[in-house]
């Protein structure tokens, strides 16, 4: 009989730990469900890139460039591409889809040359001359950035992934 109970307060607390360990579970895959539905993951989409700019210094297509801190704005990637020079044999290639939501806008350069800005969705600012990095939020995460190899002495700029 001793045997019975013995047996019987087992079965209760393997039920009890049973029910504990479900509920545990349940709460647990809550919390990062929900909390995954507003996390900030920077995920621009990886698309194919392989631009080639000539006669960067002579062309009037590219007066812009022609000077440290001037941009252009040219097609590809996801949303478009910001082309920066950063030096006079430097230039940088940002992606213009915002980490925060690549789907909702365009991120444009301000008046200063110095951050491109999400006016349309988010408000965030990222730095031209730091790589993209995020100046103000909410995005977490910097410009996508593409690799840029320039020639001076045949003026092409190589913009790719």
């Amino acid at each position: 009989m001793l045997n019975n109970l013995l047996n019987g307060k087992k079965m209760i607390n393997l039920r009890k730990l049973s029910i504990k360990t479900f509920v545990f579970t349940v709460l647990l895959s809550n919390i990062v469900f929900f909390s995954s539905c507003d996390e900030n993951t920077g995920s621009v989409p990886d698309v194919y890139v392989d631009i080639y700019l000539e006669y960067i210094d002579s062309d009037p297509q590219y007066s812009d460039l022609r000077t440290t801190g001037g941009y252009i704005y040219i097609t590809g990637g996801v949303s478009g591409i910001i082309v920066y020079r950063s030096s006079p044999e430097e230039f940088r290639a940002y992606d213009r889809a915002c980490p925060y939501d690549p789907d909702c806008g365009r991120v444009t350069v301000d008046d200063a040359n110095f951050y491109a800005v999400d006016t349309l969705c988010c408000g965030s600012k990222f730095s031209l001359l730091l790589d993209g990095a995020v100046s103000q939020g909410p995005a977490q995460f910097p410009l996508k950035q593409y690799n840029c190899i320039y020639d001076p002495n045949t003026q092409v700029l190589h913009i790719k992934n």
